[in-house]
């Protein structure tokens, strides 16, 4: 008796042929969003080779060390071989024609200059290569982007071409270093072997050179005995020259410490002037702070003024409040007094207004204790405000004071200018008298050095025999170290030379090692490999968004049902609230399950799609279809047509958040705050975990979120069947 009603819901349904086509169709629905879509975009990159691709090649060539370098040619052979778009080949102007004919969806254009910029990395000022790609967007935008793509992999084949290159360049160049890092390593042996005997010539001419400086030295002697007498003779004009000689030298010190401390008395001047400027300019903009302080001591008063008053309405606003707090507990007290009298009222009504005396009572005296604070804090601003003004009135004094202290500054600084003027004066007289002393010095000088010469001529030959024999043994010392030095250098320059030649095979040698070869040149030009390893294996795009479109797909199977199914109509009279919602809910499970089954059919046997575990993944789906079922039950049941329109809504915020297309992080910040009350974000998170991830714990988890959905919704709509029951069958 229980199944009746739902058996009558089922007969129904078949009795009424267009309402059974109509959920055949409608069992459909989702494949046309997880099995049509999917299967139209199940790998659109494996058709990249039917895309039109236009190539227009300007470059006119270049020359890099007597290489023909044609790398726009190279480029297009590249791309002839590439299957990766279906390439054309054509002119400028037929090209960029056809594009916005949107006869195709991408232009690569290779301009003239282009391997001629290539050869310019050693100048001071290198060109880079520009690789002009052309789009048209308003065509197809995803072929634009995809279009983004290919052209950074060609940029990156360009550039390693280029990078192959100049590595095979340079190691050609390495090799010419190596062969002349041999004949430089040649020459320097020669230069040792003349280095060495270099060095033993230097040694021998040392060895000479030292006995005739132990001859000279006893030649000196006799010499020296000699000329002892007649020195005697030119002492004392020697003494005078001598004399002379220092007094010159202290005249030199005194002139040019007398020019120094005129100069130094000249940057004083300077300075000064400078310092009295300063003040001049402080003294001028004091008055302005002067009169800036005084009215703000005028405001501070003002404001201790008005603290104060306020301090006076506060202290009378609180005695106010006491006033009020004890005519409060009066009129509590009398209340109580006349309770006896109010005995025919209710208890429940005595206890009311006890209570609200009670409230009055204390609301009266928090208000005195929190006027009683405010007075307090008038106080103290008062206070505070009175002692801001006079402590102003002390600033202000302060900057008169100073502005007196930088007028007297000034003033001394005025006559300290004309005092160092007036130094700077004398000074100048002075160095003029010094010019003058030392012109009159000059001459006396002169007639000294006359004397003296007088003097020597008496000794002159002695003199000269002294000098030579002195000169002679000097010149033979100097000649004996320069010796010496020389020949300390030649062992330098030997044991330099040896090194060198030592440096130089060893540099030929690691040269001659460096062995390149296409490879060589490879590494260079890509020394890095990028591998791309996968936790989870997604191998086209119809895997990666099928949980999206399945979710989106039962969804709106789901919707469409309850347009040609009564959700809330019975097909006869209920026995109770639960029979009325087991009448159709059994029919939304059968719905629901077909649909489920017929989705996952198209997804495992005519898509081929791999999952983790194909039981599961029917049982997910099912979850999922039952709990959209369970949504769209409730919104219908509950409000019509309205409730279709909410179904449409949550749809649209689903499509939204779900996270099913783009991640999460990348929609605005309130969509995402919803994405976590919407069970589509569950349903897609189960089905990416038992498709691709393999989570299968992740994927339980989900199905529970969705379980409470469908528990909530399930729930709801029993109660809401519960209740029409009793209003519409109860009286009847």
């Amino acid at each position: 008796m229980k199944n009746r009603l739902f058996i009558s819901e089922l007969k129904a349904i078949f009795h009424h042929k267009m309402l059974l086509i109509s959920i055949i169709a409608i069992l459909f629905v989702p494949i046309l969003y997880s099995g049509m879509y999917l299967w139209a975009f199940w790998d659109p990159y494996g058709h990249l080779d039917n895309l039109p691709v236009a190539v227009v090649n300007q470059d006119i060539g270049a020359e890099l060390d007597g290489q023909k370098l044609k790398l726009g040619e190279d480029l297009a052979a590249n791309l002839k071989k590439s299957e990766e778009f279906h390439f054309s080949f054509v002119e400028k102007e037929s090209g960029y024609r056809d594009l916005k004919k949107q006869n195709y969806y991408l232009l690569i254009d290779i301009p003239k200059n282009f391997s001629e910029n290539a050869t310019t990395l050693m100048d001071q000022n290198p060109k880079k290569l520009d690789l002009v790609y052309v789009t048209n967007p308003s065509y197809n935008f995803i072929s634009s982007q995809i279009g983004k793509s290919a052209i950074e992999r060609i940029k990156e084949e360009v550039a390693k071409n280029i990078t192959e290159t100049y590595a095979q360049s340079l190691f050609q160049n390495m090799d010419a270093m190596s062969n002349g890092l041999k004949t430089a390593s040649d020459g320097a042996g020669q230069l040792n072997d003349g280095a060495a005997k270099l060095k033993d010539g230097t040694v021998t001419l040392y060895d000479k050179l030292s006995l005739i400086a132990e001859k000279s030295i006893e030649f000196d002697s006799g010499v020296a005995a000699a000329g002892n007498g007649t020195k005697q003779l030119v002492e004392g004009t020697q003494s005078l020259t001598e004399g002379l000689g220092q007094l010159e030298a202290g005249h030199n010190k005194l002139s040019s410490a007398s020019e120094q401390l005129k100069a130094g008395d000249e940057q004083i001047s300077n300075g000064i002037s400078k310092t009295k400027d300063g003040l001049q300019e402080v003294n001028g903009k004091l008055p302005e702070l002067i009169q800036g302080t005084g009215q703000l001591q005028a405001g501070a008063t003002n404001l201790h003024n008005s603290l104060q008053s306020w301090q006076d309405g506060a202290a009378k606003a609180s005695q106010g409040a006491k006033e009020l707090s004890q005519g409060a507990e009066n009129l509590q007290t009398q209340l109580n007094q006349m309770m006896p009298m109010l005995a025919s009222l209710p208890d429940e009504n005595k206890q009311q207004l006890i209570d609200a005396m009670q409230k009055i009572v204390d609301g009266s005296i928090a208000l005195s204790t929190s006027n009683n604070q405010l007075a307090t804090s008038a106080g103290q601003l008062a206070a505070g405000g009175g002692t801001l003004s006079s402590q102003l009135v002390q600033v202000n004094e302060g900057q008169k004071q100073l502005q007196y202290g930088l007028n007297q500054l000034a003033n001394g600084s005025t006559e300290l200018d004309n005092g160092v003027k007036a130094q700077v004066s004398g000074q100048q007289q002075f160095v003029a008298g010094m010019s003058s002393f030392d012109q009159q010095f000059a001459n006396a000088k002169e007639g000294s050095d006359r004397l003296l010469s007088g003097a020597s001529g008496l000794l002159g030959g002695m003199n000269k025999i002294t000098a030579g024999s002195g000169a002679l043994k000097e010149g033979t010392d100097e000649l004996s170290k320069g010796a010496k030095q020389l020949s300390d250098g030649n062992t330098n320059l030997w044991k330099g030379a040896d090194e060198l030649t030592s440096k130089l095979q060893e540099g030929a040698n690691e040269a001659s090692q460096v062995h390149s070869t296409n490879k060589t040149y490879q590494m260079m030009a890509e020394p890095v490999q990028v591998k791309n390893h996968k936790i989870a294996d997604v191998p086209n795009y119809g895997t990666g968004l099928a949980p999206y479109f399945l979710s989106l797909g039962l969804f709106v199977g789901a919707l469409m049902f309850s347009i040609v199914f009564p959700f809330k109509e019975p097909i006869g009279r209920p026995q109770s609230g639960l029979q009325w919602f087991m009448s159709k809910f059994t029919i939304l499970i059968g719905v629901g399950t077909l649909q489920s089954l017929i989705a996952t059919f198209i997804l495992l046997v005519c898509l081929g799609i791999k999952v983790q575990s194909a039981p599961l993944f029917i049982l997910f789906t099912f979850i999922t279809s039952l709990t959209f079922m369970a949504v769209i039950q409730f919104l219908v049941t509950l409000f019509d047509n309205p409730g279709r329109f909410i179904a449409v809504i949550i749809l649209i915020f689903q499509l939204t958040t779900s996270a099913g297309t783009f991640p999460l992080e990348l929609i605005p910040n309130f969509l995402q705050k919803v994405h976590a009350f919407l069970p589509m974000t569950y349903s897609v998170s189960g089905l990416r975990s038992v498709i691709s991830s393999g989570d299968i714990g992740f994927m339980w988890h989900n199905a529970g979120f969705l379980g409470i959905y469908a528990v909530l919704f399930i729930g709801g709509t029993i109660i809401y069947f519960h209740s029409l029951y009793k209003r519409r069958y109860s009286e009847a």
